[in-house]
């Protein structure tokens, strides 16, 4: 069952970075415990002290910061293959929520295990490396995309962004993906109301550019779509690192 884990990390990870075969077997081989959990669980809280990384073999989870008098606000949405808390293996305690949106299969990783392979394989750590620094780029996209963008360019930001992260680890066939996620937290993403994101829905539904059926997203007209959310894939990097 370890290695399915391990075919999750390999798959994602080798589309923005080159690994040879003894990296790949390296990565195989990392002792990972494997854990079904529910949706909308809180699996790091903010102030813990992990000592493993999770990894997200299937479902979605999601990275939040909660105010004071109760508003959060959702980070960032990370699919199969992704290591929502990899920074916890250098920065000790967390600064925000690790929470599942779906029912998801986990696999935890220690801390220790991670750092040997570092040491042995630079490519490895090259590449965990990147992918923390692509995390920090889709942040830095998100940031902009609540505040500078309208209601109706973050949805066909957000839209696209995920067509193409499915897409390369070959889960959004014919831009077709399923997403459980509610309005309320399609809000929490983009800072919009439950009232906002069910008008942009409708309108983007008018224009024929979506077709939305429970949690199963069409995306009708991608090239519009993406000209509508002011979308330029570079800062996903979905190519390999030279």
């Amino acid at each position: 069952m370890a290695n399915h884990l391990a075919d999750a990390l390999v798959r994602k990870i080798t589309v923005s970075n080159r690994l040879d075969q003894e990296d790949i077997g390296m990565l195989e081989k990392l002792p990972i415990e494997r854990r079904m959990v529910g949706p909308r669980e809180i699996v790091v809280r903010d102030g813990e002290r992990p000592t493993q990384c999770c990894l997200v073999a299937e479902g979605f989870m999601f990275r939040a910061k909660t105010t004071f008098d109760g508003q959060r606000q959702i980070l960032s949405l990370h699919v199969p293959g992704e290591i929502p808390d990899l920074q916890s293996l250098h920065l000790g305690i967390m600064d925000h929520d690790l929470v599942t949106l779906t029912a998801c299969t986990l696999g935890f990783v220690p801390h220790d295990a991670l750092k040997r392979v570092n040491k042995v394989h630079p490519n490895v750590a090259a590449a965990l490396w990147r992918e923390t620094l692509i995390d920090a780029a889709i942040f830095r996209e998100w940031i902009v995309n609540v505040g500078r963008r309208t209601g109706l360019a973050r949805m066909a930001h957000l839209l696209s962004e995920l067509r193409r992260r499915l897409e390369v680890i070959g889960r959004a066939p014919n831009g077709s993906f399923r997403l459980p996620i509610t309005q309320a937290e399609l809000g929490d993403c983009l800072a919009m109301s439950t009232v906002h994101v069910n008008r942009v829905l409708q309108e983007l539904r008018r224009e024929g550019l979506l077709e939305v059926e429970r949690s199963a997203f069409q995306l009708l007209d991608q090239p519009r779509l993406e000209e509508l959310g002011q979308f330029d894939p570079h800062y996903l990097h979905l190519g390999p690192a030279a």
